[in-house]
């Protein structure tokens, strides 16, 4: 059966998906749905003083405009998905809290008649002076009392006393931009109220979030609300919080007494969705002679929202990646008049480009080759916990990608390696991100008369690929043929699954499916053993073995029968329900290199060789978890040379919410990628050993890009994104 497991078995879902059949939240098809549009507010700070919809209402097609005057009165969700809900909801009050906030939810029986009327809301505020430059708050930055990942300031050891004893010290400062998540898909709420029941079609990363907090908001029963999310066109941690406009949907919806679709305009998604902090960084190492770090210091501050504090990218890599006795870490923020940062894809990514550049300036001043000097620094036990990790093989990772890049052939002397006129840069980094500790998931698993698996969980598939992998894997533990297993998901009927983020849907979804089938194969066997018609009639249940939708005797394999010949004797299905678990702590780690090649006349950058070496435990799929290394990699290439969301500093408006303005990669950006998997199962994870990978690659990469870049021209960029006009103010001087 290990040809099902960790074959690159094509997605199981691809055929929907190019063929137009499969169902994406907007595809919906609703009777009698009206379409809702948002109004939003032009100012970034203030109030509400009039608020005209008289002209709106009277438009061709409009059913109802809604504003904060006439909005039904909601309750804010508690839950632990509604973080953005806690405090503020939008159309409850007058106040301004960022531009973009909605003021207005149109409803009209066509788009274009929602859109137009929209345009014929008359809005006057009184406005506020607006702060949305990280650095005209950094006065102000506070250590809020929680994190992402637990306290926001942690110390280990006698980090003053490790920068003492150095003999090396380098201390430097990284600045990184807002980024915005612009998955294919937008956002969409469809709401279908039956009585006091509602249905919503919705693209959502964490369906059981968005239906607990609709019924908090709603004042609903939670079993009165279903969420069903079956495909996304993407996610990146945007889709993962539940956000204003679903719970308005479901008002709208209620309120005017028929099905309300909202698809957000692409402008929209840029205020609705969250994303990325500003991030200002300043890092301290301090090492020996040697290499063997003795302190370091990391200190970030970040932008926060006036509503909300909490940080969502963290530091974890400074505190837990390598073997240093004395660390300072401190995450601090600073309220600006703009939305909410939230998830985006690799929140390690931020704390990790500024480690890791870090490094690659110790490892100059040191005279030493970067692989060597994170090497020397390597630590098989978690230096927070003192604990081994479950697994890792990184040292591995290093040597197999050092050898695959030809990393021996890089002459360390920036701008010593030159194609005509154009400069060349090899750079290096470790890449490392959580994979697993957040809540499980249950899974139900019918096994039907004629031999045929339904798996549920009410997880998604974001596009990572977990149709498929998790088919795999019941298949492997059924012992069922791949065409005769199908994975159902994004149903908040089935049974409960965590939000489908910090890539925990691996260990996490594919623990459960793991224990629930392999409980359906006992009963399995239980049942043709007891079978008196049965060939394996009386064999001990621990000598059956289950393959190819066959039970047989595993030391006698002639002794055989068929799972189909078993369960139609035994005249009923199987069918077994598991309530969530628990998920270990994992880490997934890799080394990645990056080739550059910069004109200098012109200060232009192209990536033109990407490679990563990882340790992922076991490889479910080599096909998937190869696309999901090649995903980390383009965000890498556009978080490190391209990618900057731009505010207003008079207005506080967003000046670039689209993709001409925004600038992500395209496929003539992307160059040769090659991703290697030492494929080593992880003996803490339930999911036959997997670990979650999509994050990873992108930590490490964009530094890896940058100390590239480094090496090519000798300039070394800690400003965000490293763009033509920084390569070509440095070259000059």
């Amino acid at each position: 059966m290990s040809r099902i497991v960790g074959s690159p078995v094509p997605r199981v879902d691809g055929r929907a998906k190019v063929t137009g059949a499969a169902r994406y939240a907007a595809d919906a098809r609703v009777r009698g749905a009206a379409h809702g549009f948002l109004v939003t507010s032009t100012v970034a700070t203030g109030r509400i003083t009039r608020i005209d919809t008289r002209e709106a209402r009277r438009a061709p097609g409009v059913v109802a405009v809604l504003t904060h005057l006439t909005m039904p009165r909601l309750t804010r969700p508690a839950s632990p998905g509604a973080a953005f809900l806690k405090r503020v909801l939008p159309l409850q009050d007058a106040e301004i809290h960022h531009s973009g906030q909605p003021v207005a939810y149109v409803v009209a029986e066509t788009l274009e008649q929602a859109q137009h009327a929209a345009t014929l809301v008359d809005v006057a505020y009184d406005a506020g002076h607006p702060r949305v430059v990280l650095a005209d708050g950094m006065d102000d930055a506070y250590v809020p009392p929680r994190g992402l990942r637990g306290e926001n300031e942690i110390s280990r050891g006698d980090p003053a006393a490790g920068m003492a004893e150095a003999d090396v010290r380098i201390e430097a400062e990284y600045t990184s931009p807002m980024h915005h998540h612009n998955p294919i898909e937008p956002s969409t709420t469809t709401a279908v109220w039956e009585g006091d029941r509602v249905t919503l079609y919705e693209s959502a990363q964490g369906a059981n979030a968005t239906r607990a907090a609709v019924a908090e908001a709603t004042g609903v029963p939670v079993a009165d609300v279903r969420v069903l999310s079956p495909y996304l066109g993407g996610g990146f941690g945007g889709k993962g919080p539940v956000w204003p406009h679903t719970v308005l949907t479901a008002a709208v919806a209620r309120e005017v007494g028929r099905p309300v679709k909202l698809v957000l305009s692409r402008a929209h998604t840029y205020t609705s969705n969250g994303h990325r902090a500003e991030a200002h960084q300043r890092i301290r190492l301090g090492a020996r002679r040697d290499g063997t770090l003795t302190a370091v210091e990391h200190i970030t501050t970040q932008q926060v929202s006036r509503t909300e504090e909490e940080i969502f990218s963290t530091s974890e890599s400074t505190r837990m990646l390598y073997a240093c006795p004395n660390v300072h870490v401190v995450q601090r923020a600073v309220r600006l008049d703009l939305p909410a940062p939230s998830f985006m894809r690799s929140p390690e990514a931020v704390a990790s480009h500024a480690l890791e550049t870090a490094l690659d300036e110790l490892s100059d001043a040191l005279g030493m080759d970067p692989v060597e000097l994170r090497v020397r620094n390597h630590t098989r036990d978690n230096p927070e916990t003192g604990e081994p990790f479950g697994s890792k093989h990184l040292l591995e990772c290093y040597r197999r990608g050092a050898a695959a890049f030809g990393w021996d052939r890089r002459d360390p002397r920036p701008g010593s390696m030159r194609d005509g006129g154009t400069l060349t840069g090899w750079g290096m980094a470790t890449a490392a991100h959580t994979a697993g500790g957040r809540p499980g998931a249950g899974a139900r698993v019918v096994l039907s008369t004629e031999g045929r698996a339904v798996v549920q969980v009410s997880t998604h598939d974001i596009g990572t690929g977990t149709y498929t992998v998790m088919t795999q894997l019941a298949a492997q533990v059924l012992g069922l043929p791949l065409e005769d297993v199908t994975f159902q998901l994004g149903d908040t009927d089935f049974p409960f699954a965590f939000i489908s983020a910090a890539s925990a849907t691996v260990p996490g979804v594919g623990g459960a499916v793991n224990r629930t089938c392999t409980r359906v194969r006992r009963a399995l066997t239980e049942i043709a053993v007891a079978d008196v018609r049965s060939p394996l009639h009386g064999v001990p249940a621990e000598r059956i073995s289950v393959e190819d939708g066959q039970l047989f005797v595993t030391d006698e394999p002639r002794r055989r029968t068929g799972v189909r010949t078993v369960l139609r004797r035994h005249g009923r299905p199987v069918e077994i329900t598991t309530e969530p678990g628990s998920m270990a702590p994992g880490y997934s780690t890799g080394a990645v290199f990056a080739e550059v090649r910069v004109d200098p006349r012109l200060g232009q950058v192209r990536v033109t060789r990407m490679l990563g070496a990882f340790d992922a435990g076991r490889v479910l799929n080599r096909r998937t978890i190869r696309s999901q290394a090649v995903g980390g990699f383009v965000w890498a290439v556009g978080f490190t040379l391209s990618e900057h969301t731009l505010a207003d500093p008079g207005l506080g408006r967003i000046v670039n919410p689209n993709l001409s303005g925004y600038l992500v990669p395209v496929n003539a950006d992307i160059p040769e990628v090659q991703a290697i998997f030492v494929d080593e199962p992880d003996p803490t994870s339930e999911a036959l050993g997997a670990r979650g990978f999509g994050e990873t690659p992108m930590t490490g990469m964009t530094a890896a890009i940058a100390n590239a870049v480094h090496h090519a021209t000798g300039a070394r960029i800690r400003d965000l994104p490293i763009t033509q006009d920084k390569i070509l103010r440095v070259l000059e001087r």
